[in-house]
């Protein structure tokens, strides 16, 4: 997984909020003050067709007040970039342009099949916890770019 653009760099210290957009469901999650851990935060509703939720998203970045914004870039398995990418960016500009935040995009291919494999290792089923795999969806998207910090 790749940085693949930076609004601004987000700085070395305080709390990053990711965000995993789903078509139906968008997964957050948020790093602890020395941007070390990353734990799941919550998962937003969609309704198809509709604008990202930005006012609930809102109520997250002031509570837990970040210092950046990690959106999930989902690649094609061929490296290009489709309709699902132009829309995470869009979220990301939007997000950037309301809040002042640095947004970084980070490829999330496989994130959410991690988090399901995690799940499953664990002895869990994922029958009814679709929400809950999209809050380890963003955690393992947030915790691979926390790593590629610190190298």
């Amino acid at each position: 997984m790749a940085v693949r653009e930076e609004s601004e760099t987000i700085p070395d210290a305080g709390r990053v909020l990711a965000v995993d957009p789903g078509t139906k469901r968008i997964g957050l999650a948020i790093s602890d003050p020395s941007q070390t851990i990353a734990q799941p935060l919550a998962t937003l509703s969609r309704r198809t067709g509709k604008r990202f939720p930005l006012k609930d998203l809102k109520s997250f970045l002031e509570e837990r007040e970040p210092v950046g914004i990690v959106v999930g870039l989902p690649i094609a398995p061929d490296g290009t970039e489709d309709e699902r990418a132009a829309n995470a960016r869009d979220i990301g500009s939007t997000i950037n342009a309301k809040t002042g935040l640095p947004v970084v995009y980070w490829d999330e291919r496989m994130t959410t099949a991690r988090a399901l494999s995690a799940v499953r290792e664990l002895g869990g089923s994922v029958r009814g916890r679709k929400e809950e795999v999209d809050g380890l969806a963003a955690t393992v998207l947030l915790q691979a770019f926390l790593d590629s910090r610190r190298r």
